[in-house]
């Protein structure tokens, strides 16, 4: 539907022409399983009487459309909008209507959980979708206030924006909520969660005033609901925040909600965030997964002062709301938790997201020109987050974090419940800082690609410099040089006193990097090191090389480096340098597997398992592959068996045994952990982890589906029927392949997340057989899907289910003569030219691991 699809002209057309005083939403869930009702009263003047403009309203049948006191006809609604003709200088919009309960997490979305039949429902509305639950001005810069009227059964919680109301009884077991009016926001960050949640309350006592904190989850995870961890972080992240900003928190109180079948992490709905269910493990997690939990609630508060309270006036800015809270939420987690190195963490995934996708075609700047709403919907990626904090991490180290924070402050107050642009934000930070930052924005968020910085010195007989350089170079497609705040680390091998050696810093300088080459003065007269380290610190956002010693250095053993971070940046150029096909696979798989066991950041250590893996799969020589694979799971073997009893370390590689068995000996192991005829030493297997194991067997044909459907009826959660769907499409036969492709593109009725479970798990390296009918399959798909299943499924079929696992120069000239003739939605385009993308450089690194 083009009517959907905003343009930003339009938006400021009528940006212009409205303010929008107020809307009262009410909402009948009472109707039925399939749709609900939705009423809405919509006041707003108008600086042009006698001018038009448009309403927002997705998916009604046959609205009930009233402006000021004249019935419109039903033909002013279409294509997703009602045309308002001949407006007033003051307005009342009426719309009823009926609309459906989304399947999609997109919208209202209804569950109904398989363990005891009890229903929930919870809106998301960002980007553009609150109007699929009532009408709207959908656009961020037309804030107002909102009062929302709740008819539910009385048995249920219902939870908006504001504080919850007593319920009103209206008879045959149904009540009314009508909560009291917000303050002033944009329709994207209400919120409506209405059903039989469980709730618990807290309360935060700050330097401001008390906040009232609830936490909700489904009756069904209960017992998972770690409520004391997590208003521990809670109370910590608005400690921190009110102090950083020298605000209070602007909303009153504070729910957090976890809801099933959620499409992203969380939602920063103010007063009212919406987190996936998943946070609230049933089984054993790692504490890489709770540093992680962490991150993500800090980062929904953070938003509450930036983005919710103060907005950006169109999704040009997207990436500044979520640089800022990613940048915040890591910052916050060192300062105030127990999560004291989520930089390092930060280092060894989320950068490494963004540097895969800075080197993509579809790469754009971080201000990127979001013109419509399909531009903005596909640019939730990791420049928009990962590359834009980076960015601003660099920003604090040049301007100073105090003035950083004082700049903030000032922005807060001056835009309070206002809109802004990104330049309103520049110079509220140029005033305490001093500097003039329009160039460094215009160079660093206004351009595309990463640089990539490599030293260049000269040494004399005794191995001391003679010369230095870091020389910056940058892609043919995206040339921009940067200036670049850099850390340079020279770390030498030093006895540790017990027959070891540690690598432990002789000196550090920090420069400023700028051009082509910079030469480094302060390093000239230096005895050569044993590991060169570039961006020591982590302070800017570029790719960096190591010199030929530093890298045997941290081959040899990357693991005698004490400090996390450092290892983490040796971490990601090595995998930087395997995936530009300048190590080979073979290599990087080596220096996991000899280093990885003594890897102290959870994040590193259940995250870089992967990147081996990847290794594996996809960048190792063809020839050599059945070789690495061997030496890759034998490897995973032995650091299992030498695990400590019941560490994290033992259930990630476990898991990534899991990943990697193939051999019938690996299989058999996993089969008896999953039968009980075998056993490791303090681990207990849960649910998770036996469909873990489950679905490595069913991967490599070692299971059917009568074998899947019995574990099934074992966990009848909504997270056994989402496992299942995983190991049916892992299976290795043309049959399971032709199921699984009917639920993940065919089918409307699949909920959100089992589709995904189902994408995810289709295209298995070493099952190029049964995969190679689906390379014509996709691109067939390719051509409508964005069209015919909308965003949300569209993007998880089509980035998931591009055919990788059969790179080859074939695959990649099918694909480019498609994208030559295709004229598919241009978002549908982008992630087959990502999958083409990645094929390319699969063969290159290839071919330098045959080398």
């Amino acid at each position: 539907m083009p009517g959907t699809n905003l343009t930003r002209d339009e938006a400021r057309t009528r940006a212009r022409l409205l303010d929008v005083d107020s809307y009262t939403v009410e909402l009948d869930l009472t109707t039925g399983e399939t749709h609900f009702g939705s009423t809405t009263t919509l006041r707003f003047r108008c600086s042009e009487p006698g001018a038009e403009t448009f309403a927002d309203l997705v998916g009604a049948e046959s609205p009930e459309m009233t402006l000021n006191g004249r019935r419109l006809d039903p033909t002013a609604y279409a294509d997703g909008r009602i045309a308002l003709t001949d407006l007033a200088a003051d307005n009342e919009l009426v719309v009823a209507a009926s609309l459906p309960y989304s399947r999609t997490g997109e919208g209202l979305h209804r569950f109904v959980d398989p363990v005891d039949d009890r229903v929930y429902t919870y809106s998301q509305f960002e980007v553009p979708d609150a109007r699929r639950v009532f009408t709207t001005f959908e656009q961020p810069d037309l804030k107002s206030r909102f009062g929302f009227a709740v008819t539910a059964p009385d048995s249920w919680t219902v939870v908006s924006n504001s504080p919850t109301p007593e319920p009103e009884p209206a008879g045959d077991g149904v009540a009314v909520w009508r909560f009291a009016e917000t303050l002033p926001m944009s329709t994207y960050i209400t919120a409506i969660i209405a059903g039989e949640y469980h709730a618990t309350h807290d309360v935060y006592r700050g330097r401001f005033e008390e906040i009232p904190l609830g936490h909700y989850c489904r009756q069904s995870l209960v017992p998972y609901l770690d409520v004391d961890k997590l208003v521990e972080v809670t109370r910590q992240g608005f400690a921190y925040f009110e102090d950083a900003f020298d605000m209070a928190y602007p909303f009153g109180k504070y729910d957090q909600l976890y809801v099933p079948e959620y499409n992203m992490g969380a939602m920063e709905n103010a007063g009212a965030v919406t987190l996936r269910d998943e946070y609230l493990p049933r089984g054993r997690q790692d504490a890489s997964f709770y540093e992680f939990r962490a991150t993500v609630i800090l980062h929904e508060m953070a938003h509450m002062w930036f983005g919710d309270l103060v907005t950006m006036t169109w999704w040009d800015d997207l990436w500044l709301n979520e640089s800022f809270a990613e940048w915040a939420c890591h910052q916050a987690a060192v300062e105030a938790t127990e999560f004291d190195e989520a930089w390092t963490g930060f280092a060894n995934v989320r950068k490494n997201w963004a540097l895969r996708q800075d080197q993509l075609p579809s790469t754009h700047p971080i201000a990127a020109d979001n013109h419509d709403l399909r531009a903005v919907e596909v640019n939730f990626d990791g420049i928009t987050y990962a590359k834009g904090a980076s960015v601003l991490k660099q920003l604090v180290a040049w301007v100073g974090l105090d003035n950083f924070l004082v700049g903030l402050r000032d922005y807060f107050r001056d835009h309070a419940f206002g809109n802004t642009e990104f330049g309103d934000l520049l110079r509220a930070l140029e005033g305490p800082s001093g500097r003039e930052l329009d160039s460094w924005a215009k160079e660093w968020l206004q351009t595309s690609g990463v640089n990539t910085l490599t030293p260049r010195f000269d040494l004399d007989a005794e191995g001391r410099y003679t010369s230095f350089a870091v020389i910056q170079s940058a892609s043919v497609e995206h040339p921009t040089l940067r200036r670049h705040r850099l850390g340079i680390g020279l770390y030498d091998a030093v006895p540790d006193g017990e027959g070891g050696e540690h690598l432990v810093r002789r000196t550090a300088v920090e420069v400023d990097v700028h051009g082509e080459s910079t030469s480094i003065p302060d390093l000239v007269g230096e005895r050569q090191p044993d590991l060169l380290l570039l961006n020591d610190g982590d302070l800017t956002y570029a790719k960096i090389r190591l010199d030929e010693r530093s890298l045997a250095t941290v081959v040899a053993g990357l693991s005698r480096l004490d400090d996390s971070l450092s290892r983490a940046l040796c971490w990601t150029a090595a995998w930087d340098m395997t995936r530009d096909a300048e190590m080979r696979a073979r290599d990087f798989v080596e220096l996991v597997l000899g280093n990885i066991a003594a890897e102290t950041d959870p994040t590193g250590s259940s995250r870089i398992p992967a990147y081996a893996a990847q290794a594996v799969a996809h960048l190792s020589d063809p020839a050599y592959r059945p070789q690495l694979r061997a030496r890759w799971e034998q490897g995973l073997r032995a650091l299992l068996e030498q695990a400590e009893a019941g560490s994290d370390q033992q259930l990630t590689f476990l898991r990534a045994l899991a990943g990697a068995a193939h051999s019938e000996a690996a299989l058999d192991l996993l089969a008896s952990l999953l039968e009980g005829t075998g056993s490791l030493p303090g681990l207990t297997i849960d649910a998770d982890i036996r469909w873990t194991l489950l679905s490595a067997l069913a991967r490599e044909g070692r299971v059917d589906a009568d074998r899947i459907e019995q574990e099934a009826a074992a966990d009848q959660t909504i997270s056994g029927q989402q496992r299942a769907a995983s190991a049916r499409a892992a299976r290795p036969t043309a049959e399971a392949k032709a199921e699984a492709w009917e639920m993940a593109v065919v089918r409307d009725d699949v909920p959100n997340e089992t589709q995904r479970s189902t994408v995810m798990a289709f295209m298995q390296p070493g099952q190029e057989e049964v995969l190679a009918p689906y390379v014509e399959r996709y691109l067939e798909a390719a051509a409508t899907l964005w069209e015919e299943k909308g965003t949300q499924r569209a993007s998880t079929a089509l980035e998931g289910l591009f055919p990788r696992p059969l790179a080859s120069a074939a695959l990649l000239e099918r694909v480019t003569q498609w994208l030559r003739e295709t004229d598919a939605d241009p978002a549908a385009q982008r992630y087959v030219r990502e999958g083409a993308a990645d094929v390319e450089r699969y063969l290159a690194a290839q071919a330098c691991d045959a080398s």
